[in-house]
């Protein structure tokens, strides 16, 4: 009986397994973009490329000591007099240490929640009662790409950032290894979405990327992306881009119907 009682709580919970959980909290927002791109996740400047000033930061458990960074959210506040139904969507980009609401946005990015005529109101608002849902994040004709950061020293040092990560993932490990070896060094999170190691690395090299969706995780090898004369502050192609949806656990789904 006990077995048979497991087996049908297993079946539930895989029924009720989707990629749209709804969750229900509040949002705020910051007047400078600069406050969310320049903070936690280390994107800077670059992170107007990721979501084009629709910034969010948010803490735990969203930020997943900085797991979630660069992770795409679509948001919609509750008050039909004040806001449109479709809600906009946002970049997580920094960390916020609030505990009374899970989002602060970008101001441009609370705006556009606001109906028509509305947005000066949503401001003077300054804190609204929203759903949000994690979606994948899409970068058209982009790939993920890797950032070697300016403290690099080759071949002695080399710190990194992933940008355009497409999907709806986190990425939890990343290793390294010459082009043609299978001697991968892991690396270490530094913080955010940064991401270093001290081993020695000469010659070009190649990545492989650890993403966890929900329930699984699997790697994802890029074979071929700095090359020997790899350069500092510059953007690399991986060639790869990642696309799985992540999975939770909740009742009712949403399959889009905002």
């Amino acid at each position: 009986m006990a077995h048979f009682v497991w087996f049908l709580l297993l079946l539930l919970s895989s029924a009720t397994a989707c990629d749209r959980c709804v969750h229900r909290s509040k949002a705020t927002f910051v007047n400078s973009v600069e406050a969310l791109s320049s903070g936690a996740c280390g994107y800077g400047s670059l992170a107007l490329g990721l979501g084009g000033g629709f910034l969010a930061g948010s803490g735990s458990p969203l930020f997943k000591n900085g797991a979630g960074c660069g992770a795409c959210f679509k948001i919609r506040c509750k008050n039909p007099n004040l806001c449109r139904g479709t809600g906009t969507k946002v970049t997580l980009t920094d960390r916020s240490y609030g505990t009374q609401t899970d989002f602060v946005l970008s101001s441009k990015a609370f705006m556009a929640m606001a109906n028509k005529g509305k947005e000066q109101d949503i401001l003077k608002a300054g804190t609204v009662d929203v759903e949000y849902k994690r979606i994948p994040c899409e970068y058209k004709n982009k790939t993920l790409a890797v950032r070697v950061e300016e403290s690099s020293q080759k071949p002695y040092y080399l710190q990194i950032k992933p940008l355009y990560q497409g999907g709806q993932t986190e990425i939890v490990a990343i290793d390294v290894a010459q082009v043609g070896s299978s001697n991968w060094n892991s690396l270490n999170r530094n913080y955010g979405a940064v991401w270093d190691t001290s081993r020695y690395l000469n010659g070009a090299l190649q990545f492989r990327f650890k993403v966890i969706s929900g329930y699984g995780s699997r790697w994802i090898r890029a074979k071929y992306v700095l090359p020997a004369d790899w350069k500092t502050g510059v953007v690399y192609d991986s060639g790869v881009q990642i696309t799985d949806l992540a999975q939770e656990n909740c009742s009712p789904c949403d399959y889009g119907s905002w």
